[in-house]
């Protein structure tokens, strides 16, 4: 078993579906058969290892001239997957990575919202003022301010025709981070006990960086896996203030 499949096999009871070396042994994990995941090699052993969220669209080569326009970097594609669809690779201006996925025979998430799912993603940035226009050039968000834009910059985007209903957040980092740390996505799986999960990622030669605590949204640890993959855990039924 590889180190991922026992790392994420057991925190999040995942199974592994290898799609062969003609895919670039890109795998896919599943929650109760349900795609919740996948992972695949690093191209290059020099790149860090890390989690990364994609962005649907209807149509990648244009989303990707958007992208271009609002200052906003490709770093590759758009390539054809097969017939599972196409996918581009970008910068925003920030410095944060993030993917487009334009759907063909592969839709994405079987699964979210349920332990060993997906649940939430959020840009981590330094450079809110440049990121906020991007994404709303770029994929039409509306935004709105959590917190008091100071000492706590919290953003959420939605889509226009779905106001009330958030796809992502923002963040203005602060200093808790080493000022080298590049902008990047945090990417939420929702667990059964947040406590548990941290005691288990522990014990699988993960980390634990930021402890578990409670929030309005649910009790929450920040955490990395045993390659250095930095993620969050969230028991979303166990909240505790107001948002």
């Amino acid at each position: 078993m590889s180190r991922p499949a026992r790392f994420y096999g057991e925190l999040f009871g995942w199974t592994f579906e290898d799609q062969g070396e003609s895919a670039g042994n890109y795998t896919i994990a599943r929650r109760d058969g349900r795609a919740a995941a996948a992972l695949m090699p690093k191209a290059d052993p020099a790149m860090p290892t890390a989690w990364g969220v994609y962005f649907a669209t209807a149509d990648a080569a244009r989303t990707a001239v958007r992208i271009t326009d609002a200052g906003g970097h490709i770093l590759f594609g758009p390539d054809p997957v097969g017939a599972a669809g196409v996918m581009v690779g970008a910068l925003d201006p920030g410095g944060s990575a993030f993917s487009l996925w334009q759907p063909g025979a592969r839709p994405g998430f079987d699964v979210v919202g349920e332990p060993g799912a997906y649940c939430w993603t959020e840009n981590h940035t330094l450079d809110a003022a440049a990121v906020d226009p991007f994404y709303e050039a770029v994929f039409g968000y509306r935004t709105r301010q959590i917190g008091d834009g100071v000492g706590f910059d919290y953003k959420v985007w939605s889509l226009p025709e779905a106001p009330e209903d958030p796809v992502a957040g923002r963040m203005r980092r602060g200093g808790d981070l080493p000022p080298d740390a590049p902008s990047a996505y945090q990417t939420y799986f929702v667990v059964a006990d947040c406590d548990t999960a941290a005691d288990t990622v522990r014990r699988l030669g993960g980390t634990v960086f930021h402890e578990p605590h409670d929030s309005p949204f649910g009790r929450t640890a920040v955490v990395t896996d045993d390659q250095g993959a930095a993620f969050a855990v969230i028991d979303v039924l166990r909240t505790s203030g107001a948002a």
